[in-house]
């Protein structure tokens, strides 16, 4: 029996790379703004401020006694957030939000479009 064609040695194509003729852009920054963020509980301890822009961590944004009042501001990209206060250790809307939505508690979270 004959042996058939064993040859291992294969033609390889070279293939031209011509540069690309669109140009990469760099990745567009999203502008954040600060949204200041207020309360009037004068006779609250603490108040912290939690939401979809910081996990819902309410030890991340407390927030700083202004007068009777408490403020924090986060800088935050344009889009539709969602948030609450923890006024000492409970979780309050904001009764000045234009907007609110139900949330799986059976309360309603505050909502901020920036």
């Amino acid at each position: 029996m004959q042996a058939r064609y064993t040859e291992t040695n294969t033609a390889t194509r070279q293939v031209a790379r011509t540069p690309s003729r669109t140009t990469q852009r760099p990745p567009q920054k999203t502008k954040q703004r600060p949204v200041e963020f207020t309360l009037e509980v004068p006779n609250a301890s603490s108040v912290a401020l939690a939401g979809t822009f910081n996990n819902w961590d309410c030890h991340r944004t407390p927030m700083i006694r202004d007068g009777a009042g408490w403020k924090a501001s986060v800088s935050l990209s344009p889009g539709r957030y969602e948030y609450r206060f923890v006024v000492d250790g409970q979780w309050v809307s904001d009764p000045k939000a234009r907007e609110s939505a139900t949330n799986d508690f059976g309360s309603t979270n505050s909502v901020v479009v920036v």
